[in-house]
């Protein structure tokens, strides 16, 4: 589990990227809660880390695609071109909202991780629009691990108000490791990894940004 990186890049982000976006994460997430999960324990997702891993991995084509200079890094230009190009109906106030969110370090261009939580935003934010990047892009299973991981974050959301709490995931990591001494740090340490604005809340973008880290994708993959 590597450390977390660049905690006060996505503070000082988040808090510029704008209440909007995240009032229409925290909207589509309650709108997935009133569907339920069929996740039945944190150990549930935790099994499913190879497979999310490796699919996420297969993203590299669609990040090279878009990185049209090839510099490892997609700017704003470059997705909207990209999106422009693959006819995705995206409204361009929304491009900007998304890259901004998701462009941690601010310096106006994404890495391979930021860009794999831009692509599950769009997920879940517009699912037309992801319809039809499946099919211009070839996501192939992309579109199934994009929703195991809305399902585990609506697993750990128990009171379906669109953010994760501390007791939240306390309770969560308790109903797979009951009568354990040591699941509550457990569970400390797990929240402690998504909350990096320390607001005692997470988001559904701070939890796939802790993901990517959980299944070892960090910004370094975009060298390899």
């Amino acid at each position: 589990m590597g450390g977390a990186i660049g905690k006060g890049e996505l503070q000082r982000r988040g808090s510029t990227s704008g209440s909007k976006l995240e009032g229409k994460m925290v909207d589509a997430m309650q709108k997935r809660a009133k569907e339920g999960t069929n996740l039945k324990s944190f150990d549930s997702i935790i099994l499913k880390f190879p497979k999310i891993d490796e699919s996420l991995r297969n993203c590299k084509s669609i990040f090279e695609q878009f990185d049209e200079d090839k510099n490892g890094e997609i700017d704003q230009g470059e997705l909207k071109r990209c999106f422009h190009r693959l006819e995705i109906s995206i409204p361009e106030e929304e491009i900007k909202d998304l890259f901004e969110a998701c462009d941690l370090h601010e310096h106006m261009g994404m890495k391979f991780n930021e860009f794999i939580v831009l692509l599950c935003l769009v997920y879940l934010l517009n699912e037309p629009a992801a319809k039809e990047a499946k099919a211009k892009m070839g996501l192939g299973n992309l579109e199934a691990t994009f929703e195991t991981l809305v399902n585990a974050f609506v697993f750990l959301d128990k009171n379906k108000d669109g953010y994760v709490s501390k007791e939240e995931m306390i309770q969560a990591v308790n109903e797979t490791t009951s009568g354990e001494r040591s699941s509550g740090r457990i569970a400390v340490k797990r929240f402690e990894e998504m909350d990096w604005d320390k607001n005692g809340m997470v988001s559904f973008k701070e939890f796939l940004f802790a993901f990517t880290q959980w299944v070892g994708i960090d910004e370094g993959d975009d060298e390899e």
